[in-house]
């Protein structure tokens, strides 16, 4: 069976300047996320990390046109990412590449360029339960997520109105404690490229180790693979059928 590449791309700036961030996730926010889509993809999956430090970003021709799907990670230093670096990763998604952007990357470089809106939010950094609310059930990136809602204990407060177009496929809706709602899972097609916004994952909360969260981002990466190779999850890890 074909390989899913898929680059999961990270700052990795917080985990290495604030003590809190480093004791959830020692090894970057990236790692965590790629142990989850090897955990339901095995063998499927070659996962391949970039940083921000590193030279072009760590996204050299070579690794964008060997990369199937890109996560986006960012959050502190999206006026450090180079326009030429976006200017390649544009190009990519046209032309096919999977975009995955992860919470605070809605203010990526990249995906704005994508949008063509600022994509300002309402935010408030307040530790309360969110509940993610299925609105596309049968949604392929929600394959095995069961209910009509899952929780999270403890996240950070994201509100409407969020300045994006209308998305493809809203298939994920967020409810706060505080009483904001917000559009927390969206698809768009930009080309030939699938894009997804998926906003759960602030990284003073562990919420990456959340086991629906990472079967959305397994699910996430198989979706935006935009053509070529059959990947499915692991078996060992699909529910089985209801009676």
């Amino acid at each position: 069976m074909t390989s899913l590449r898929v680059t999961i791309w990270n700052e990795f700036l917080h985990e290495n300047s604030n003590e809190g961030v480093r004791a959830i996730y020692p090894d970057g926010i990236h790692t965590v996320i790629g142990q989850a889509l090897k955990e339901h993809l095995g063998e499927q999956v070659q996962v391949r990390h970039a940083t921000l430090v590193e030279p072009e970003h760590g996204l050299t021709d070579k690794v964008l046109t060997e990369t199937d799907v890109m996560f986006w990670w960012g959050h502190m230093a999206h006026d450090q990412v180079r326009d030429e670096i976006v200017d390649k990763l544009h190009r990519r998604v046209l032309s096919g590449m999977g975009l995955v952007v992860l919470h605070s990357g809605h203010y990526a470089k990249i995906f704005r360029r994508l949008m063509g809106t600022e994509c300002m939010l309402r935010w408030r950094e307040a530790g309360e339960k969110e509940r993610l609310w299925i609105t596309a059930p049968g949604h392929p990136i929600l394959t095995g997520i069961d209910g009509d809602y899952f929780e999270l204990p403890q996240a950070e407060m994201y509100g409407e109105h969020f300045d994006i177009p209308e998305p493809d496929e809203l298939i994920l809706m967020s409810w706060f404690a505080g009483g904001e709602v917000f559009r927390s899972g969206c698809t768009f097609r930009r080309g030939q490229g699938k894009i997804f916004y998926f906003r759960p994952g602030h990284e003073t909360y562990p919420i990456y180790f959340d086991p629906n969260i990472r079967r959305i981002l397994a699910n996430a990466a198989c979706w935006a693979k935009s053509s070529g190779g059959n990947y499915q999850l692991d078996a060992r890890h699909i529910p089985n059928p209801i009676a």
